[in-house]
């Protein structure tokens, strides 16, 4: 399969090199390119993308306009295609506020290439990029952004999981791999993915990105809390 990438960028020095990236794959195929939020949107809708590159600060509609209006206001039952956010990290304190809008991760501007090419495939594939180094320092520095767990009435949600499923969510909360809860836990990665799909499923979950936001919400994971 082939998967149809959108880039969105106000900058096109970089929107053609990562397209020179991601054109010399032959699993992946660059459908247009945007530089800004509101043609990003006409843009999907149009070419319906599988993934859709998407920078933060742009003129106009924004990064996490783009992305809220991408994702969350798709017609039932339509293509919704999955965003892939880009981020100076140093500089974008907007990035929390971009998981919560629907984005399946984030990577940084400079990320290698090879990084590039397979987070777009992981993303494609319906999983999130949740990089434990990056993850963790960014929701610890803004994790004050995010809503308490009593104006969001989670902790009710949280109560439907098992002690196995709470205690995966807590590790799936920390950046850790299926591979790595595997080792942990000391059970098969195939018992990991069962349990991680009933996590997702039991709280309305799309992916382990809104996992990891659900669980800094609800308290399970406290800013500082991870070296």
């Amino acid at each position: 399969m082939t998967i149809r990438v959108l880039l969105v960028d106000d900058q096109p020095l970089l929107r053609t090199g990562f397209r020179l990236i991601l054109e010399a794959e032959p699993d992946i195929t660059v459908v247009g390119e945007a530089g800004n939020g509101s043609t990003a949107q006409d843009q999907s809708r149009a070419l319906l993308p599988d993934v859709v590159l998407m920078d933060i600060r742009m003129p106009g509609v924004d990064g996490i306009d783009a992305t809220r209006r991408i994702v969350r206001d798709a017609a039932p039952g339509a293509h919704v295609p999955r965003v892939l956010v880009l981020t100076t990290f140093d500089l974008d304190e907007y990035i929390v506020e971009a998981l919560r809008a629907g984005a399946s991760g984030f990577l940084l501007k400079d990320v290698p290439p090879d990084e590039l090419v397979q987070a777009i495939r992981v993303v494609a594939a319906g999983d999130a990029i949740v990089a434990p180094s990056v993850t963790r320092r960014l929701l610890d520095k803004f994790a004050t952004h995010l809503p308490s767990a009593h104006q969001q009435a989670t902790p009710a949600r949280v109560g439907r999981l098992t002690e196995r499923e709470l205690e995966v969510l807590r590790l799936i909360a920390r950046g850790m791999s299926n591979a790595e809860i595997a080792a942990e836990l000391v059970v098969s990665e195939t018992t990991v993915k069962t349990h991680v799909g009933n996590v997702l499923t039991k709280l309305a979950l799309r992916d382990r990105v809104q996992a990891v936001v659900l669980a800094y919400e609800t308290g399970l994971i406290t800013p500082g809390a991870i070296p």
